[in-house]
């Protein structure tokens, strides 16, 4: 997609993507249990589809399992909507028995303090299973995601269409994903597309809508 084919397609989607990226500010205005379930949404998604993963959650939610289940529970509900069910389940696991104190206040907290770089450092760092781009993800579906970027497939591959980075990388290292990301954020200042909302361009391009 060129620059001025991008322009064009960012004016048409404009008012459609503001509304979802006001979705997720309210998102992230519910409370500590919403952060969850949007951190246990994120944690499923690696190598697998997100219309999957938030069925899965939503299955989780209704049978009360994702505040109440246990490791084995949980896998079972996985295996019929994600890859890696039993790591996935550990993980969301041990996020909910770190985080759940004081209705997940800690998790309010570890989200919410500091900029969104420092935020998704320290979610990195702390959530079995988060990386760079699931700890990203999470933080734009709770409202903070002006500043950071979730590098998926789709991303990169959109990334070298448009010429803002030369070539897919071979791996997807912390300093690697930072440099794609100040590559992305230079060609969204160029581009005069902001960084928040070239995501759900991209992913409107490939999947005929705008999700999370």
């Amino acid at each position: 997609m060129k620059g001025h084919e991008l322009r064009a397609r960012h004016k048409e989607m404009r008012p459609l993507v503001e509304e979802r990226l006001a979705d997720f500010k309210r998102a992230g205005k519910k409370g500590g249990r919403a952060l969850f379930e949007e951190l246990s949404f994120c944690l499923f998604t690696p190598q697998s589809k997100a219309r999957f993963c938030d069925l899965a959650v939503r299955e989780l939610l209704k049978s009360g399992l994702l505040f109440k289940g246990d490791e084995k529970q949980i896998a079972a509900v996985l295996s019929k909507r994600t890859r890696f069910h039993n790591n996935k389940a550990r993980y969301v696991l041990a996020a909910r028995e770190r985080f759940s104190p004081d209705g997940f206040a800690p998790l309010a907290r570890l989200t919410f303090h500091g900029s969104e770089k420092e935020a998704r450092e320290k979610l990195v760092r702390d959530v079995l299973g988060l990386g760079m781009k699931e700890a990203s993800h999470y933080l734009r579906n709770v409202g903070r995601g002006r500043t950071i970027a979730i590098l998926d497939r789709h991303i990169l591959r959109n990334l070298v269409s448009c010429g803002a980075i030369p070539s897919l990388p071979k791996s997807l290292t912390r300093r690697k994903y930072l440099e794609i990301e100040g590559s992305m954020e230079r060609f969204c200042k160029k581009s005069r597309v902001p960084l928040s909302h070239l995501d759900l361009v991209f992913w409107a391009e490939e999947t005929g809508e705008i999700f999370k």
